[in-house]
């Protein structure tokens, strides 16, 4: 399989956006068009959003056999070429974008994804949305018996799960593969005849099933069916395995049943505003959390303003419930690109104003309202403080549409090492002097919960989402990391 990676680029959104969670990966494959490639490269630039540091693609021809490509960078500057396209021709395809795990920034080329392996039965690719929490310990037990590895990624763990197994077919080896695996996995994959979607069965991580005529597709979020015109059928089911022909779709259970558990965080900032989760639109769950946060944390103030782009839906309904006016006191420099320049320390320095400028006009003299997706190591949010507060701001408020982050994830997500997330040290009047802003309020655990629409809150004694980032209580042990040293939360 060909593969020739230009060189890495300099990441500056590593510079500007260093204080937001970001999800590692999305996932994309079809099945039935001549040209799958195209088709699979359409759907990950609308999963950009999902990782932006690295993508690629495998596909599969008759003739030609397996072709990969796989490219740091955006899909637009990468997978729009011709001269790439071609090379990847067939009528199956799948493919990923990327973001590298905490402290793994700059990766090498090896580890990115769709992976792929050559077994007796032919060969298989696999991309891999999620995290393996005991990833570490069976590396340890494959190298030891004889495994050798290509890259740092827990997902090529899978791989050689796959290829230890007796069983008769890829499907049935991908099964008897994820048995041994735990934490999130939503996952895409593909022989020269099939395409395989699998979630663990918890269902953390998204995937979705579309049509496009007589073709099949695989996704992580609608919004990715929408721009090659596929028609939404259904979510694929925590636990659920759908294999893939030309005959049609057949559903497995490989799993042992367990009460679901979607990450919440996919509502709040992951997911594309545009995405449909569980029936219900993205960009209405933000907008309810809005309304939910205007209920229990009112302020007076004379405007309401977003923090682009993630905070705009929560503010609108924030504005709407409080009755006070929505503005965009904010602008977001659409242009902003990933090479800008090779930046001087100065230039580093510029940081969050290089992304964002003031509404000056629009600020001066009143008492402002912010409201944004989250607050991780809060240096982001003092920059924006200061900026309104230098454009002639008489107050500054923040509301925050999500519940304190106070511990990590470990299901697919880059967060920081609890001792630098804000809130798992400081209490939220803390996190406001901290931050210098007037007030600084979140919404309830159990007002996100009905804002995604569970009625009656969160239940504690079976929360419905995964909600850990928020509670630090992990529905799945995070074996590998307390190996480390990482302690869970102590039992109340």
């Amino acid at each position: 399989m060909p593969d020739m990676p230009p060189a890495h680029p300099f990441d500056f959104d590593a510079v500007t956006d260093g204080d937001k969670l970001h999800e590692e990966c999305g996932v994309f494959g079809v099945i039935g068009p001549p040209d799958a490639a195209n088709f699979v490269a359409l759907g990950l630039h609308a999963l950009q959003h999902r990782g932006q540091e690295a993508g690629g693609i495998v596909a599969h021809d008759p003739e030609q056999g397996f072709n990969s490509a796989r490219r740091f960078g955006y899909v637009r500057d990468n997978f729009t070429k011709a001269s790439l396209m071609e090379t990847l021709p067939g009528p199956v395809a799948i493919g990923h974008v990327r973001y590298s795990t905490a402290g793994k920034k700059g990766a090498a080329i090896r580890d990115v994804q769709p992976f792929f392996g050559e077994f007796s039965m032919g060969g298989a690719a696999i991309a891999h949305n999620g995290n393996i929490t005991n990833a570490d310990e069976l590396r340890r037990e494959l190298i030891d018996r004889g495994s050798i590895f290509q890259s740092s990624s827990d997902s090529e763990c899978i791989i050689h799960l796959m290829a230890r197994s007796l069983q008769r077919d890829i499907p049935a080896r991908m099964e008897d593969a994820l048995r041994r695996v735990e934490g999130a996995f939503s996952i895409v994959a593909m022989t020269r005849t099939k395409l395989i979607g699998v979630r663990d069965p918890l269902g953390v991580r998204p995937l979705v099933l579309g049509q496009l005529g007589d073709f099949w597709v695989l996704s992580s979020e609608t919004c990715a069916l929408d721009i090659i015109g596929a028609k939404f059928l259904r979510e694929i089911e925590p636990g659920e395995m759908v294999v893939i022909t030309a005959d049609g779709v057949e559903s497995r259970r490989p799993f042992r049943p367990r009460p679901p558990r979607f990450c919440i965080f996919e509502h709040v900032y992951f997911s594309r505003p545009d995405s449909i989760i569980g029936g219900r639109s993205v960009y209405e769950t933000r907008r309810q959390i809005g309304v939910e946060l205007a209920r229990e944390v009112p302020v007076d103030a004379d405007l309401v303003c977003p923090v682009p782009d993630s905070g705009t839906p929560a503010a609108i309904g924030y504005a709407h419930e409080s009755g006070i006016p929505y503005g965009m006191g904010i602008i977001r420099n659409q242009y902003m690109g990933r090479t800008f320049i090779e930046p001087t320390e100065q230039i580093r320095n510029m940081g969050v104003r290089l992304k964002l400028n003031v509404n000056r006009a629009l600020i001066e003299g009143k008492r402002v309202i912010l409201v944004d997706d989250s607050v991780v190591r809060g240096t982001t949010s003092r920059k924006i403080k200061d900026m309104i507060l230098d454009a002639g701001a008489a107050e500054v408020h923040f509301r925050i549409a999500s519940p304190p982050t106070a511990w990590p994830c470990f299901y697919g997500v880059d967060t920081p090492e609890r001792s630098k997330l804000l809130a798992a040290s400081m209490s939220e009047d803390e996190m406001r002097d901290y931050l210098g802003v007037d007030s600084l309020r979140f919404i309830s655990l159990d007002g996100l919960y009905r804002a995604v629409g569970e009625a009656a809150g969160r239940k504690p004694d079976c929360p419905q989402y995964c909600d850990a980032c928020f509670s630090g209580e992990y529905p799945v042990e995070p074996r590998d990391m307390i190996a480390k040293g990482f302690e869970l939360k102590a039992a109340q």
